[in-house]
């Protein structure tokens, strides 16, 4: 049987569906800010996740999720979702970027999915942290993440025609980092650290008009697919290689036949020529406002974004939660 038109094309709209879906994370998380538990936020953002996508008019498998089958409400790997045949797409969720940023009540979480059809995700699950060099499209073609960190930034405000003076760094706050972030202040750039987020970070790197100029450092490896996709869609790049924690792992991806000296291209890590990419803020940060709740409702910021007409909307939201309380179904 020859599928339908609509797996060959995700439909124009898709994006407010993915909306309502980091929507629901959000609002559902952020009831727990700053209460200490990052186990909680999470398994509300996954609960109210599932149950949105369930609704979408797909066939999506999650081939970037947070756990197994054995470990839910995690959205495990494998996981398929959605209340239609067509399309048939690939899934990737981090149902909240910055579960311990929440839970201490700390800005920059946000709630994140990105999908592109299916076959369109690939990247070893083997290897739990990659090294990652993203940017925006004025840097496009001006990175290389085999080379050193100086000629790295040299390059960068070359493309980007300003003094490596004037370059911001963004930096995940880990001893691993200690060398990176020396080496970046003795080439004469800046750094900004963060304690949690990459994915927001990456995004942040990427979005023309940012004061970040470039992502770089260790994450994870499922959060480089989440923000490659939202790379795609705004023109800029990323490049990763995997980075094994320890020799254990490092003997696993070897045994696996992984190669650990590739590097993954933005197209790479997400490709097909429709992406989409969706974000809500949980706790307010430079780019996305948090939720604000208020007597019988919420506010929501969020942005999307499509790569094959590179659209990025930013959504503002008032979800009336007496009215939405009448359209859940009766047990």
């Amino acid at each position: 049987m020859t599928p339908p038109a609509t797996n060959a094309r995700i439909d124009q709209h898709f994006g407010i569906d993915l909306v309502r879906v980091t929507e629901a994370a959000a609002l559902a998380a952020g009831r727990y800010m700053g209460m200490g538990d990052k186990n909680m936020v999470d398994q509300a953002a996954v609960d109210a996740m599932r149950s949105t996508l369930s609704t979408i008019q797909m066939e999506g498998i999650v081939v970037i999720g947070e756990g197994e089958k054995d470990e839910a409400p995690m959205l495990y790997i494998g996981e398929k979702l959605g209340a239609a045949e067509y399309p048939k797409v690939d899934i990737a969720v981090d149902p909240i970027d910055g579960t311990t940023l929440t839970s201490k009540g700390l800005p920059g979480a946000i709630a994140a999915i990105a999908v592109s059809l299916r076959g369109t995700m690939r990247v070893p699950r083997e290897v739990v942290y990659m090294d990652k060099l993203a940017v925006n499209k004025d840097a496009r073609g001006a990175i290389d993440i085999n080379a050193s960190v100086a000629e790295n930034l040299k390059n960068i405000a070359k493309a980007k025609k300003k003094p490596v003076q004037e370059i911001i760094v963004i930096v995940l706050d880990r001893p691993r980092h200690d060398k990176l972030i020396a080496d970046i202040r003795a080439a004469g750039a800046r750094v900004r650290l963060i304690s949690d987020g990459d994915i927001a970070a990456a995004i942040h790197a990427a979005t023309p008009g940012s004061p970040i100029d470039v992502l770089m450092g260790i994450g994870g490896t499922p959060e480089a697919v989440v923000a490659a996709a939202a790379i795609r869609c705004v023109g800029g790049e990323i490049q990763g290689k995997l980075w094994p924690k320890d020799d254990k792992e490092r003997q696993k991806a070897i045994a696996a036949g992984v190669d650990l000296s590739k590097v993954y291209s933005t197209e790479e890590l997400c490709g097909g020529d429709d992406v989409y990419f969706a974000a809500t803020g949980v706790t307010g940060g430079d780019m996305l406002k948090g939720v604000r709740y208020f007597t019988g409702g919420a506010e929501t910021h969020s942005i999307v974004m499509r790569s094959r007409t590179g659209t990025v909307r930013w959504v503002d939201a008032l979800h009336d939660f007496t009215r939405m309380d009448k359209m859940k179904p009766r047990k």
